[in-house]
Parts: C-alpha cells; structure tokens; sequence
C-alpha cells in the first residue's frame, strides 16, 4: 500500500491553497492521503480559503491531529511514497532541518527523511535571506526537494486556480503521479 499512500501537510505560510488543490489533485489520482495541518496553518486555510479541518475531512482518507506525535505517520515503518508540506512556513523547514521536531507535521517531514522517501517542501516566503537560503539548502542537502510555488506563463493560466493547479501539478510529477496539467509545448508552435 505505501505505493499508493502520500503524506500531505499544511503549514502556517500563505498558500493554504496549494496544500487544498493537492488534496483534490491526489483524490483525483486514487492516491491516499495522510493530511496533517499545523496550528497556524487552520489559521491561514480559514482566512485565506474560508474552511476548517473539518472541510478537509472529505479530501483526505486521514486526518491525524497535529498534536498526535505517536500517529502512523510518525514511524517509519508505516510506508508512504513520500510527503509534501503545502505550503512549507519556514519555522516548519527550520524545525525539519534541525531534526528538533515539536508537531507531527515535522515529525512526519522527519520520518520521510531518514528513510530515503521523497519529501517536497513548497517553501513560501519572499524575500529570502541568508538564513532561510541556508535552511533550504541544508534541506536539499539531507534529500529534501525544495520547490517553492512559482507560477508558469508558458501555460498561459486563465486563472488563479491554473496557477495553482499547475504548481502542484509539477511537484505531483516528482512522485509520478499524472496531473491534467499543461506542458511545455516547445517554443515555435
């Protein structure tokens, strides 16, 4: 089953949005989902999308209470294809790349990374400085893939939720998981 089954957590930065489409995208694709949603993140998906956890209910097959450090999701041995924290705040890429892990939403970041699975982090924060640049590369350095949502115009998005969509169509693809998405045409057509 850990074949089938990702992890999706929703931290505290802007873009609640990009961890609710992944919830659609994954059941679209049969994909089981895991979801947990840091404290500040329920603040940010009720302000920025108007819902609550028990909104989310209905998008994912789980959903672990943050608190809850002893949940599947916390060990190792429950096999998952990997995880993604939609939006990733950087307190939560900093707890992660500590391995000081105080939810179980870095705990489960953490889990997915001694055991080699792929861990997407969708990194909001602008602009950057040295130490959140620091951050991501100690990330990507212990097998994290950082990809901050970045809008794609060749697609020429018609709306908000293309953008979105084509976003988290592209970390989808890290997994192999097929999206509705487009693709780059290749220039002179």
């Amino acid at each position: 089953m850990g074949q089938s089954r990702i992890v999706v957590g929703i931290s505290g930065a802007s873009g609640a949005i990009y961890g609710l489409r992944a919830l659609q995208m994954l059941r679209e694709a049969e994909v089981e989902t895991h979801l947990v949603v840091s404290r500040s993140g329920e603040l940010t998906l009720r302000s920025e999308c108007g819902m609550g956890l028990r909104d989310l209910e209905v998008l994912c097959d789980v959903l672990h209470p943050v608190g809850n450090v002893g949940a599947t999701i916390a060990s190792g041995s429950f096999r998952t294809m990997g995880m993604i924290v939609a939006p990733c705040s950087i307190r939560s890429l900093s707890e992660i790349v500590s391995g000081v892990t105080s939810t179980l939403l870095t705990r489960a970041a953490d889990v997915v990374l001694k055991e080699r699975r792929p861990l997407v982090l969708m990194v909001r924060e602008s602009p950057l400085h040295l130490g959140h640049l620091r951050s991501m590369t100690a990330a990507a350095e212990m097998g994290a893939t950082i990809a901050p949502p970045m809008p794609a115009f060749y697609a020429n998005p018609e709306s908000i939720d293309e953008l979105v969509s084509h976003s988290v169509g592209r970390v989808l693809d890290i997994f192999g998981i097929d999206s509705e998405i487009r693709r780059w045409p290749g220039l002179g057509r």
